[in-house]
């Protein structure tokens, strides 16, 4: 972790008997774009021991010099969250789905046995999808002949508009907020890539004011790529569930969207 200190901004521990869930750096990136402004000390990918914890590099020769005094003391897994509470991160800030999974059997202890599992990694399989109750509200300017709903359906219908304009959005706001794992947007159509929304971004709303029809507070979860978004959804364990999922448009290239 020394030796780490002026190579990069940041520094992931993972460990060599772990595995890892598709994508994890991308996710963690988008994470730390939330985040970048807020004060923490360690962002927590994995609830296990010293896997997926996350430290800027600048606190690093802090925390080796910590743990050289100390780690005969107690692993440093718990010596890590001594470190927090001196930095005053009072609470781990941890995310889900985990990220890594512990696959060894070995401890750290010598002559002894861990074979602990995260019961938070989800690696692929995440089931099917299933769109809780919401409503939908939005910007664009929507014809005659198209059902707005139709654009949160999970059957074959579509929603279909002939503009959109940068600025205007899409917002699913739910009847009860809940944990989401994975977000999935889907635009144009295989007979006619023209139709997708070519710059767009996802974002989670939350909200404390009790809004009906929209939030007060939105997070960046990606960017549309030739126009769709995948992405699961680390959410910070807090019971801040998300309220609404808005998709917005953010420039036009004169052409029609759907």
């Amino acid at each position: 972790m020394n030796f780490a200190t002026n190579y990069s901004d940041y520094f992931l521990m993972i460990e060599d008997d772990v595995k890892c869930a598709p994508g994890f750096v991308s996710q963690i990136a988008t994470i730390l774009s939330a985040w970048e402004r807020k004060a923490w000390v360690t962002l927590e990918f994995s609830r296990l021991g010293f896997i997926g914890k996350l430290f800027h590099a600048r606190d690093l020769p802090c925390f080796v010099r910590f743990l050289l005094l100390f780690y005969q003391e107690m692993p440093c897994d718990y010596l890590l969250s001594h470190f927090r509470d001196l930095l005053m991160q009072k609470k781990p800030i941890q995310f889900f789905p985990s990220l890594f999974q512990h696959m060894g059997n070995y401890s750290s202890f010598e002559g002894q046995l861990n074979s602990l599992t995260d019961k938070e990694f989800e690696g692929n399989n995440i089931g099917p999808p299933g769109n809780p109750a919401a409503t939908i509200h939005t910007s664009l300017n929507v014809t005659n002949a198209s059902v707005l709903m139709n654009a949160y359906s999970l059957d074959k219908s579509f929603f279909y508009i002939k503009e959109a304009k940068a600025g205007s959005h899409l917002t699913v706001v739910l009847d009860i907020p809940a944990t989401v794992f994975r977000v999935q947007v889907l635009t144009g159509s295989e007979l006619k890539e023209e139709n997708q929304v070519k710059e767009g971004q996802v974002e989670l709303g939350y909200d404390s004011t009790n809004r009906i029809n929209d939030c007060d507070d939105y997070i960046l979860l990606g960017l549309l790529v030739n126009g769709i978004l995948d992405k699961q959804v680390l959410s910070e364990e807090s019971g801040k569930k998300v309220k609404c999922v808005r998709l917005l448009v953010t420039a036009v290239r004169n052409i029609s969207y759907s």
